[in-house]
């Protein structure tokens, strides 16, 4: 009788990565002989969820996951942890290492193999990515209410600059509009404490939440504070964490029995959220505000003063977004530029918001899948017939603004296409904003002009030419980066030849 192996995959945004890692780990048990079920947790929730016949008879239980997935489940079973990423890249290696290293699981909280159980080697950044795959649906959802409603709000001259912005709410259909941006911006609105609870919730579990969400809306409500402005998302990071601990330390308190079943549910949420409120009225709270209207107002005079600042600013944030193909840099990017869009756009309204990260992050992070699939087109001898294919796969993704297309290749030949992936990116990060672009929602690829809005010089050429100059500059530096590899081995494989000639 074949083993049998189950794995859990699931990646801080859930879409690519998470389903990446569940094929990979298929095809190798499958090829290796083995009985094999992947449960996925992505964003759209836990799909092929495992029976408990299943657990039983399972020989090893592999978690290849970046967010905190509970093992409850999974007492007395062998159990190895580990990230995404090295099921995507060497999944008969994982497997064959499983079988030898996965320890019991006796108790929740205790140690499997050399990992410990909720942590990664950065415990913050596990944190902050589990907040963020929660957080992307509502972003997502939020920016493209946004986005249909400013079609209608817009008037444009035959150049495509906007001369006036407004509903006219007297009419059914203005009116209509006007509530379908109001229902974007409230999405905007919940996604600060929607993202704080959820960091905190992977900090301290269920009992986090609340005091998260909480402390979350109210560091950034002007109102409550006092303030010109809220905290933004600094403020809900600060917030998370500070909730999180808090009802952690609450946690390990010997609380008396008698109250034991309403100390998760009302004692805990309790003191920690009146503890946040502390914090953050008395304390944190007007410090952050200040310092996130200073940022905001330097970050606007800044582009006013210089025309070069924003060009910079989108090459940086375009880097960031082609370095790690959404990783932690490539995330910190993404929610830089999604949060200064939104808070800029609380405290100036749409008029003044800042645009310029959020526009570069989406203008560039079509660029690595798209570019490697370029590649395989232009230089069809440095590829294999399998790569070929897999550039296929890359330009779908590419195509809806899923940068994690190009992984398999980076995989391959880091020192090639990393490098080339950060500067075709940064290439269009910069000439997006040089260019005056705006983008307010939608697909961050070239189809993003028709399906969202972005606001442009010209229409549809300005974003479309700098994803696709982007691309090819990507493209190129990968096709001549791996002929140089090419005549390098085959240089090395002369020599070794010569040598073995002489020797003879």
């Amino acid at each position: 009788m074949s083993k049998k192996v189950l794995a859990i995959t699931g990646c801080a945004a859930g879409i690519a990565h998470t389903f990446m890692a569940a094929e990979s780990l298929e095809n190798a048990a499958k090829a290796m002989g083995y009985d094999v079920k992947v449960e996925t947790h992505g964003t759209i929730g836990v799909e092929n969820e495992f029976t408990s016949k299943e657990i039983q008879e399972a020989d090893v239980i592999i978690i290849a996951a970046d967010i905190d997935v509970s093992l409850d489940r999974f007492i007395d079973k062998r159990v190895m942890k580990t990230y995404v990423k090295a099921a995507i890249e060497n999944p008969e290696g994982l497997i064959k290492q499983a079988f030898e290293t996965a320890q019991k699981h006796s108790v929740k909280g205790e140690t499997v193999g050399n990992v410990s159980l909720g942590k990664t080697n950065n415990s913050a950044v596990k944190h902050l990515m589990s907040g963020i795959s929660y957080m992307i649906p509502m972003c997502i959802s939020a920016g493209l209410l946004l986005a249909i409603a400013n079609i209608f709000a817009f008037s444009a001259d035959d150049a495509g600059n906007l001369v006036n912005w407004g509903f006219d709410v007297e009419t059914a259909s203005g009116l209509f509009f006007s509530k379908l941006f109001a229902l974007g911006q409230i999405g905007f609105k919940l996604m600060i404490p929607l993202f704080a609870g959820f960091t905190a919730y992977s900090i301290a579990d269920r009992p986090a939440i609340a005091p998260a969400m909480i402390g979350a809306y109210i560091i950034n409500d002007p109102a409550f504070l006092g303030t010109e402005a809220g905290a933004g998302f600094l403020g809900a990071i600060i917030v998370a964490f500070l909730a999180g601990y808090i009802v952690k330390y609450l946690k390990q308190i010997p609380w008396p029995k008698i109250i034991m079943p309403i100390v998760p549910i009302m004692v805990i949420p309790l003191l920690a959220t009146f503890a946040v409120f502390v914090v953050v009225f008395y304390g944190i709270g007007h410090p952050i505000a200040s310092v996130m209207t200073a940022l905001y107002d330097g970050l606007n005079s800044l582009s006013n003063a210089y025309a070069a600042a924003p060009i910079m600013i989108g090459a940086l944030i375009g880097a960031m977004i082609g370095f790690d193909l959404g990783g932690p840099v490539n995330k910190i990017a993404l929610i830089f530029g999604t949060a200064v869009f939104t808070d800029t756009v609380a405290k100036y309204g749409i008029q003044g918001a800042n645009f310029v990260p959020g526009t570069a992050a989406q203008a560039a992070i079509s660029v690595a899948p798209l570019g490697a699939w370029l590649a395989t087109k232009l230089f069809k001898n440095v590829f294999s017939s399998d790569q070929t294919v897999m550039g296929n796969n890359a330009m779908a993704m590419g195509m809806v603004g899923i940068t994690e297309g190009a992984i398999p290749f980076a995989a391959s030949k880091p020192l090639v296409f990393i490098p080339a992936n950060v500067i075709g990116s940064a290439v269009a990060g910069a000439l997006v904003t040089a260019f005056g672009a705006k983008f307010y929602g939608g697909l961050g690829s070239p189809l993003g002009t028709f399906v969202g809005y972005i606001e442009q010089p010209m229409p549809f050429l300005p974003w479309i030419f700098s994803i696709c100059v982007g691309v090819t500059v990507t493209a190129c530096m990968i096709g001549f980066g791996l002929k140089q590899a090419q005549k390098k081995a085959l240089k090395e494989a002369e020599k070794e030849e010569t040598g073995e000639i002489a020797h003879a």
